[in-house]
């Protein structure tokens, strides 16, 4: 929370604190910063430029267009070795004239780890100015590769926003559920997954009140996961909807909601993603007119997105 200090009233002993609109206004701009610096940054979103889901089996990568994971041209020779996927276990064999590193040392044998094998982040393995690991999403497995020199990142045309507004910051509490529920998520390629809430954030907007499920994410332990839908969704802001974060809940559920915080799904620079979809009841009635809108360098729905919409209309 953002606060000037404490002010008192004469004669009176009560403490009361002062919202601070300058102060916000500088915490809001750094939050901006910091975003579009991992957006910008060597390993940010917009260095994603493949999505290739593994067989059981050997999974060939490299550039010719055969592999089951295809680099980009000029960067991989065209056949640079295989991933093997074998009752669970992630394998990879580099031909010896390929120059594949893990961390700092050339490897052409190497076991992956996934970024949902529960020891952490996942094995990160490079070749040139390309990176790739592998995903989990439900029960499948895919190799993310990125690229540094990625044109989406030497062409990225820079973030939009609404104003900066402190009605949009709303003081909030924590209803929790006991026990937490676990909800079904559904991504923009149509797969399910299974979620933790560990209760909902309500608050009120013009006489009002509205909740929205909190996803307790993995990874973020510290701080509280929000996936919501608007009415600005496939006007001014992502067709799809946007996400923020809040800290955890003080000692007596008192929380605060920001929107001017809200920003785009990964899917709204690329392809290349997995994102969620917020569910039913994360569906806000009228217009958050704060946070970041649609991304000016797309000029449509990605067609992972176009791929969910033909989904649910079919389901």
């Amino acid at each position: 929370m953002v606060f000037a200090g404490l002010a008192f009233t004469e004669g009176c002993s009560k403490a009361t604190y002062t919202f601070d609109v300058e102060e916000h206004r500088k915490e809001i701009e750094e939050w901006r910063e910091h975003r579009l610096a991992r957006l910008r940054g060597d390993t940010g979103w917009l260095t994603l430029c493949g999505l290739f889901w593994l067989k059981e089996g050997e999974n060939k990568f490299g550039s010719d267009s055969t592999n089951d994971i295809i680099f980009p041209i000029g960067k991989a020779p065209k056949f640079a070795g295989s991933i093997f996927l074998e009752n669970g276990v992630i394998r990879l064999r580099a031909l010896p004239e390929v120059a594949i590193r893990h961390e700092d040392s050339l490897v052409t044998s190497l076991i992956l780890r996934s970024d949902e094998d529960g020891l952490g982040e996942p094995t990160i393995v490079n070749l040139g100015t390309l990176s790739f690991y592998v995903i989990k999403r439900g029960n499948a497995l895919a190799v993310r590769v990125k690229d540094k020199e990625n044109p989406a990142r030497r062409y990225f045309s820079g973030l939009d926003y609404f104003p900066i507004e402190p009605k949009w910051r709303l003081d909030a509490r924590f209803e929790p559920y006991d026990p937490p529920k676990r909800i079904t998520i559904v991504n923009v390629l149509g797969m399910e997954t299974q979620e933790t809430v560990p209760g909902a954030i309500a608050f009120e907007f013009e006489g009002k009140t509205y909740r929205l499920d909190a996803i307790s994410e993995r990874g973020s332990e510290g701080e509280l996961f929000v996936i919501f839908k608007d009415e600005t969704n496939g006007k001014e802001t992502y067709d799809l909807g946007r996400q923020l974060y809040t800290t955890l809940p003080s000692a007596d559920n008192k929380v605060v909601i920001d929107f001017n915080k809200a920003y785009n799904f990964p899917c709204a620079f690329t392809e290349f993603t997995t994102c969620p979809i917020p569910p039913k009841q994360n569906h806000l009635p009228f217009r958050v007119e704060a946070g970041e809108k649609k991304y000016r360098g797309s000029t449509s729905s990605s067609p992972s997105v176009s791929f969910y919409l033909g989904f649910r209309s079919s389901a």
